[in-house]
């Protein structure tokens, strides 16, 4: 699945809108667009774990840092967030 495009912030405040807090390991991280990519790995029908976790860090590192190491921990935080999301729609 090929990411959709999504606008780029038009400056640092609306950036700062698009970042959102999760716990990954224990520790609070904001992820830069993480709305909008939920949000497209909800719509695109993924419904293996596996792939939607996937996916999910695919699109996170475009926006982000993730250190190889702590892959798994990301992982795990955003297929919570996934589901989290996918409970309230």
């Amino acid at each position: 699945m090929e990411p959709k495009k999504r606008e780029k912030p038009c400056c640092a405040a609306e950036a700062l809108r698009r970042v959102r807090r999760i716990e990954v390991g224990g520790v609070v991280v904001g992820l830069a667009m993480l709305d909008d990519i939920l949000a497209d790995v909800i719509d695109s029908g993924i419904t293996a774990e596996t792939a939607i976790g996937d996916e999910l860090i695919k699109q996170v590192k475009i926006y982000n840092y993730i250190p190889k190491e702590a892959e798994p921990l990301y992982r795990a935080a955003l297929l919570l967030d996934y589901q989290n999301e996918v409970k309230k729609q």
